[in-house]
């Protein structure tokens, strides 16, 4: 497997990872499938903010992705990021997520970014373990701030210490 930077040339297979889990899933609040185009505008918004987007590839096709956004607008937030990481379902317990989470994690510490958070729809034990495994602690929940599929959904958020 290869971890490499996103260009906008990967924004049509970020997005057929991305979609299915819009359609199908509480992981993300998101309810209609994105465009290439539009996963290709988020791409160069986090790129223009100096944050790193990556992607996974294995046999020369893109697996899964993870990013960094600014955790908030106001200028103290700096040093905190947002991250994110999805993997294609059908290549999911592979590694692949930890690989594309080490290697973000890495970059952020390197860009002198002191915290890293991650948000997480709950129920989600694979994305709690997944952070868990890289020494972040659940921090907030809030109860009920989503709504999908006809139903309440509560976010828990996690962070570390980079």
């Amino acid at each position: 497997m290869t971890i490499r930077a996103a260009t906008a040339a990967d924004a049509d297979p970020v997005a057929r990872i991305y979609n299915p889990y819009i359609a199908g899933t509480i992981i993300t609040f998101e309810e209609l499938p994105v465009t290439a185009q539009e996963m290709a505008d988020r791409i160069g918004q986090v790129a223009a903010e100096g944050l790193p987007w990556l992607v996974a590839e294995q046999h020369c096709a893109v697996v899964g992705y993870a990013y960094a956004s600014k955790w908030k607008g106001r200028c103290a937030y700096r040093y905190s990021a947002e991250t994110t990481v999805y993997v294609a379902q059908q290549s999911t317990r592979r590694g692949t997520g930890t690989q594309l989470y080490a290697s973000l994690l890495a970059l952020l510490k390197e860009k002198g970014l002191h915290v890293a958070i991650g948000g997480i729809a709950l129920p989600n034990d694979a994305s709690v373990a997944l952070h868990e495994k890289f020494g972040f602690r659940k921090v907030a929940q809030f109860y009920e701030v989503g709504h999908k599929f006809g139903r309440w959904i509560d976010v828990g958020y996690w962070q570390t210490t980079l």
